[in-house]
C-alpha cells in the first residue's frame, strides 16, 4: 500500500440492523490489505463501539476511517445531543442508554472507555445541543 486511503460512512440514527456495519467494512478493507490481526482487532472494537454510540445516543453521524501504511486514523462526527460531562461518560459502566436500547443488549456504559482502551490516541470534544466528534488513532507496529 503506498498511499492512504479514506473510506466515509454515513452511520443511520436508530437502526440497530445497520448498527457495525461500517466497522465490518473496516475490518475487511484491514484483512485485504494484510494488517496484523492485532491491529484490525483494536480498530474493530473501538470502531464499533463508536459506531453504536452513535446508533444509541446521537441519531446517527458520519465516520472517516484514513488507512496509511502507518496508522488507522478514525474520526466520528454527530450532531446529537452533545456529552454533558466527558468525565463522567469515560467511567465504565457509566450509561444514559434508554431501557429500550439496554432490552436490546446494548448500553453496558463500556463503549467510551473501550474506544480509548483500544486506541492508541483518543480525543473526545463535545458541545451539548450541537453534537461529538471523536478521533481514535491506531498505529500499526512494522
Amino acid at each position: 500500500m503506498d498511499k492512504s486511503i479514506v473510506l466515509k460512512y454515513d452511520v443511520d440514527g436508530n437502526d440497530f440492523s445497520l448498527a457495525g456495519e461500517a466497522s465490518s467494512s473496516v475490518k475487511k478493507v484491514l484483512l485485504s490489505l494484510g494488517f496484523d490481526p492485532e491491529i484490525i482487532r483494536k480498530v474493530s472494537i473501538a470502531l464499533y463501539e463508536g459506531e453504536m454510540n452513535m446508533v444509541i445516543h446521537a441519531n446517527g453521524g458520519v465516520i472517516t476511517v484514513e488507512i496509511s501504511p502507518e496508522e488507522i486514523h478514525m474520526l466520528l462526527e454527530d450532531t446529537g445531543p452533545g456529552i454533558e460531562d466527558i468525565e463522567l461518560a469515560m467511567q465504565e459502566g457509566y450509561s444514559t442508554a434508554s431501557d429500550k436500547v439496554r432490552e436490546l443488549g446494548f448500553g453496558a456504559g463500556m463503549g467510551l472507555s473501550n474506544m480509548k482502551k483500544y486506541s492508541d490516541v483518543f480525543i473526545i470534544t463535545s458541545e451539548v445541543n450541537k453534537g461529538t466528534r471523536v478521533e481514535m488513532v491506531v498505529k500499526n507496529k512494522q
